[in-house]
């Protein structure tokens, strides 16, 4: 492609952007109130047609974007088998960094054969709510073991990790409190804020002297304060420093949550994650939330601490109330992930050596890495959306699945391909995935 054409496809790239960010900004004005509609002030269905809202116009716009870019789209992709450090994807096998089964036990023989186990017992459902319904062993089992993990009273397990987040801040905060979160928090973090009807205010990302300095203006005005963070950033790769957040938590009587999606058995000496790391306590923070999906294996979430805080959730929180328990499947392989994470903490050392040999790695090669610590997560900056799209598209011909991240997900100039390291990758795969990108750079792909 010429370098007219390239400038070409970026700057309609820039008016699509620009287009979107209109539809953005309509979408965010108030409600004007009309004359009572009826069907005939209604004539032309605006009113009752899903590809007149603005959601709609976000997806057609993305798409337009695909098209402008002369890219075909990386998502959705059918894999044919078990998704791994390599995966089959239209019979062929590619070496795959789109996957965060971070230890890799998803595949793991005797995590398979504990949720097959579990459906002839316990049948594929829980088919309803578990207070009203009653409860399964397994799920017992699990609740228990993760609490024993992160040395807490109690846990309780939701079917969704971003429902988890959604549900629980959700059910603990409202009208007259305050929720401060990164603000390169989860989406999860952000709707539960939102969902509270609490104030919500952010901050610069991992700056606890701006969370502080926010906390010395405005805690006075709040009755209950929740800070969350996460204990990895799956986005960027870079770790909290956790004991300050405590003392700010306690000097500002505030809880603190934090979210250990992406940290749970991939940070920490044994995998025990950002507490480990760090060397705090357990009860030094309020709220562990972690999910099932990633490192333990299976599908679903779970908030760790104290029994009065289980004991709220388990009655009041909606996302557990009125929503059917974890399958009995999905909870057996979890539970038979953390187990074997715990026998064998070779699996996290191993992970530790691959994150950072691909990010020492990377950054020989030029490649900008932006703030990651070569924990499971390094992104590569492309700072252009058409690059990233254009840089994931020739590595998956070149036979490397890994994703693109880009606009309106990310800031233009923060576009990039982000890679999941998993303690399945050799050596040799990261040596050529990073080989594979620079000559892709350099222009000789």
């Amino acid at each position: 492609m010429g370098m007219g054409e390239q400038v070409r496809r970026q700057l309609a790239a820039k008016a699509l952007q620009r287009q979107m960010q209109r539809v953005a900004d309509d979408a965010d004005k108030p409600f004007v109130p009309r004359p009572a509609i009826t069907a005939d002030t209604d004539a032309r269905g605006e009113l009752t047609r899903f590809d007149t809202m603005s959601q709609y116009q976000h997806v057609r716009i993305m798409r337009q974007m695909g098209d402008t870019l002369k890219v075909d789209s990386p998502f959705f992709r059918v894999h044919e088998g078990m998704a791994g450090a390599t995966t089959t994807i239209g019979e062929r096998t590619y070496l795959n960094f789109a996957n965060y089964s971070y230890l890799g036990m998803a595949s793991e023989a005797p995590v398979v054969a504990a949720s097959k186990a579990a459906i002839d017992r316990y049948g594929t459902s829980s088919s309803a709510s578990r207070m009203v319904a009653g409860e399964r062993p397994i799920q017992q089992a699990l609740e228990r073991a993760l609490a024993d993990f992160y040395e807490v009273e109690d846990s309780v397990v939701f079917v969704s990790g971003h429902a988890t987040n959604v549900t629980v801040i959700g059910a603990l905060f409202g009208p007259g409190d305050l929720i401060v979160h990164d603000a390169l928090a989860h989406n999860s973090i952000v709707q539960g804020g939102q969902l509270s009807g609490a104030k919500r205010l952010s901050f610069a990302h991992n700056d606890w002297r701006a969370l502080d300095a926010l906390l010395s203006r405005v805690r006075h005005e709040y009755r209950r304060v929740l800070i969350a963070i996460e204990g990895l950033y799956s986005m960027d790769g870079d770790i909290p420093e956790l004991k300050r957040f405590v003392d700010i938590k306690r000097r500002h009587a505030a809880f603190l949550m934090v979210d250990e999606a992406h940290s749970l058995g991939v940070i920490g000496a044994t995998g025990r994650g950002v507490r480990e790391h760090a060397g705090v306590a357990p009860e030094d923070v309020d709220i562990w939330m972690g999910t099932l999906s990633k490192t333990l294996a299976s599908c679903g979430g779970f908030i760790a601490g104290s029994r009065v805080l289980t004991d709220i959730l388990r009655h009041l929180a909606p996302g557990f109330l009125y929503s059917v328990g974890i399958a009995p499947s999905a909870a057996a392989a979890s539970l038979a992930a953390l187990r074997l994470m715990q026998t064998e903490p070779e699996r996290v050392a191993t992970l530790r050596e691959r994150g950072h040999r691909f990010l020492h790695r990377a950054r020989a090669a030029g490649f900008d890495t932006g703030t990651s610590e070569g924990y499971a997560v390094v992104p590569i900056l492309t700072r252009s959306s058409l690059r990233a799209a254009q840089w994931a598209n020739a590595l998956f011909d070149a036979g490397i699945n890994v994703q693109p991240i880009f606009y309106p997900a990310v800031e233009e100039q923060a576009a990039r391909l982000r890679f999941f390291i998993c303690s399945t990758h050799t050596p040799e795969q990261i040596d050529h995935a990073v080989d594979t990108l620079a000559r892709l750079a350099r222009g000789a792909m």
